[in-house]
């Protein structure tokens, strides 16, 4: 029974790993960024809150001291969004996906300025090989400076930095005895109001127009698949594997999942150079992630 919870996180990165062809349907059809993100965490919180009534109810007691750290993870939460969109707009999915998976790198440079943690010379070599690949998978060597999409490669980054910050004020409200699911569905719920008066339903009333029930399932899926599920997967499996297993699995498994959509919906071909970057990056971070477990 146990095994199953191993393909929970490979499950999960393949389901994040979509998000772009969720993103780029919404975007053609006419929908904006920020209409695009009400439509993803209000629509989520239906099965986040189902999530939380079956596994423990009392996942929905708070205090008020923890509402900061709720608005912190929400507003990362946007700007994270935000930025991944854009990129997945603008640039392959595979190298978004890989800008994204960068922000454990983010997360340790943060840690050393701001509380003095230790470098190894192993996370410097993790690191600088990773971001070495990620050099390879923007053509830089391949092309001129005028073709290289600046801007998707900021908003990758971007999106990266937004979930490190993301990840450690989590893990603060972690430490302050939350779970997951309790962070999330405040966080998604604080969102989703914030986002009302900036939401253009009238954008949302004309895609539905164009085939109500294929809209309205395809809206469904879109936050199902690309955000609630993946969050809840990911969240179960922690509690029953190795948590450096896991987060393996889960940064293995969303790139090479972006790879291949990219590749069969939109012909996102890499070049050798390319693909030896993006494979260099993947198994770089899948290191940094085991090594920091290890220790």
């Amino acid at each position: 029974m146990k095994k199953i919870y191993f393909i929970l996180p490979i499950l999960a990165g393949i389901m994040f790993g979509s998000g772009g062809v969720f993103v780029r349907t919404l975007m053609v059809n006419g929908i904006d960024s920020t209409t695009l993100l009400f439509l993803r965490f209000s629509i989520a919180i239906i099965p986040i809150m189902i999530a939380i009534l079956v596994t423990d109810k009392s996942l929905l007691k708070i205090d008020l001291t923890d509402i900061s750290l709720f608005l912190v993870c929400g507003i990362c939460i946007v700007g994270l969004n935000l930025c991944y969109n854009e990129s997945m707009g603008n640039i392959p999915l595979s190298l978004a996906a890989v800008l994204l998976s960068l922000a454990p790198i983010y997360v340790i440079i943060i840690a050393y300025f701001t509380f003095k943690e230790k470098i190894t010379r192993k996370k410097i070599i993790c690191m600088a090989l990773a971001i070495f690949g990620c050099i390879l998978m923007t053509g830089v060597l391949e092309t001129s400076l005028s073709n290289i999409p600046f801007y998707g490669i900021t908003a990758g980054i971007g999106a990266g930095l937004f979930w490190a910050i993301y990840l450690m004020a989590s893990k603060k409200s972690i430490e302050n005895g939350k779970h997951t699911f309790t962070i999330l569905i405040y966080s998604i719920t604080i969102i989703s109001m914030g986002l009302l008066p900036f939401t253009n339903f009238g954008q949302i009333t004309n895609f539905i127009s164009i085939n109500p029930i294929l809209v309205i399932i395809f809206l469904i899926m879109h936050s199902t698949f690309s955000f609630a599920l993946p969050y809840i997967f990911s969240t179960v499996s922690l509690e029953h594997i190795d948590s450096g297993i896991a987060s393996i699995l889960l940064s293995g498994a969303e790139p090479f999942a972006a790879l291949i959509f990219g590749l069969i919906f939109y012909s996102e071909i890499p070049t050798f150079l390319m693909f030896c970057g993006f494979i260099l990056t993947i198994i770089a971070m899948m290191a940094l992630s085991r090594k920091e477990e290890i220790k």
